[in-house]
């Protein structure tokens, strides 16, 4: 049997090193001026363990930029950078004591950077810095239909660009023209056809005719006889059902792409 103090240790109930302090102090401590103050490394198991029946059973610390602890899996197959696991409280809780986020995940490569299997509880504000609330649908010409278009309902129950003024089936306008963004997406999915996001309600850039009429800002708007297109409302009777929001920029003549307040009515 290898003394366990040694650093060495053929018996797998006998530790490589050891430390113990039975009054208040340290166990084990390491400390390096350049690079790492303890290492840890297993090719079968834990390549550090922790245990604590009293408080934490891994604690970092850290006095720079860097995490206090940091968890990497460079495993292509996939895993966890961190796990955290608990029978009776949080299974991982990030504390923040300045205007950045307690936790905060990011995703470099397209995917989403949270993702919750369960309910979702918030006791405060959520802020999102897109414009409008969008909903994914089917788009039958989608090769073709580009953000700003105005969108009616097709027989089939999908999406195409308008082509008629007035048109009771208007649906919205596709979202992430010019500088806004959707807020929120709802029904986003996999599907084998094309699918894009549709603003609903808020603010969105749409695309717009103005050679009927001029726009003007607070114009209700409904859909024109130029594919894609909005116009300004001129018979409010002829609109009913048919309108699709307000302006919030003008336009003298011509065709144009301005913000407006999507209203369907």
């Amino acid at each position: 049997m290898s003394d366990p103090y040694d650093g060495l240790s053929n018996d797998p109930n006998i530790p490589a090193i050891s430390g113990k302090n039975t009054a208040a102090g340290i166990g084990v401590f390491g400390e390096s001026d350049s690079f790492v103050g303890v290492y840890g490394e297993s090719t079968s198991s834990f390549g550090v363990y922790g245990e604590s029946q009293q408080s934490e059973g891994v604690r970092g610390v850290s006095h720079s930029q860097h995490g206090g602890v940091v968890g990497v899996n460079d495993n292509a197959q996939g895993g966890q950078g961190v796990w955290g696991e608990c029978q009776n409280g949080e299974g991982v809780r990030g504390v923040s004591h300045s205007q950045h986020g307690g936790v905060v995940g990011v995703n470099t490569a397209g995917g989403p950077a949270g993702f919750f299997e369960g309910n979702v509880t918030v006791t405060g504000d959520i802020t999102l810095t897109g414009a409008d609330c969008a909903e994914e649908f089917d788009i039958l010409e989608a090769t073709s239909v580009e953000p700003g278009t105005v969108m009616v309902l097709d027989q089939e129950g999908a999406l195409k660009p308008s082509q008629q003024a007035y048109d009771k089936r208007v649906a919205g306008v596709i979202s992430g023209a010019g500088n806004y963004r959707p807020g929120i997406v709802l029904d986003k999915q996999q599907s084998l056809g094309n699918r894009m996001p549709v603003a609903l309600v808020g603010k969105v850039y749409c695309k717009v005719d103005a050679q009927y009429t001029s726009i003007e800002v607070g114009d209700l708007l409904t859909t024109s006889p130029t594919p894609g297109h909005a116009m300004k409302v001129v018979d409010p009777l002829q609109a009913f059902g048919a309108v699709m929001g307000k302006a919030l920029q003008p336009l003298d003549a011509g065709c144009g792409l301005i913000p407006i307040l999507v209203t369907l009515q």
